[in-house]
């Protein structure tokens, strides 16, 4: 008898920095965590980074973050840091408004 498979569910915070404001950041962030059925959101800080919470399937949430040292082609990231989140998110990922905007 073989065990079930179990999927485990990761939530994250991540501040991206860099060159990651006009460059098409969000847009892609957004495209890229619904290709791999994430929830969550992006948004510019006010300080030139940008931030994103990820909910969804361990490797994928893995995946995106691995995806984020890359980003869109004209990006320059020189960090991506991640911790545990704690607050929900509502489903589907959506870009939010510029913190201070």
């Amino acid at each position: 008898m073989s065990e079930p498979a179990e999927s485990a569910e990761k939530r994250v915070r991540v501040v991206i920095s860099g060159r990651v404001q006009g460059v098409w950041f969000r847009a892609w962030t957004e495209e890229e965590a619904r290709r791999r059925g994430l929830d969550g959101w992006v948004m510019n800080r006010r300080d030139g980074a940008v931030e994103a919470v990820f909910q969804g399937d361990t490797t994928h949430v893995d995946d995106m973050l691995e995806a984020c040292w890359l980003g869109p082609p004209h990006a320059r990231v020189i960090d991506v840091a991640a911790q545990p989140e704690t607050d929900p998110v509502a489903p589907g990922f959506h870009v939010r408004s510029s913190r201070g905007e």
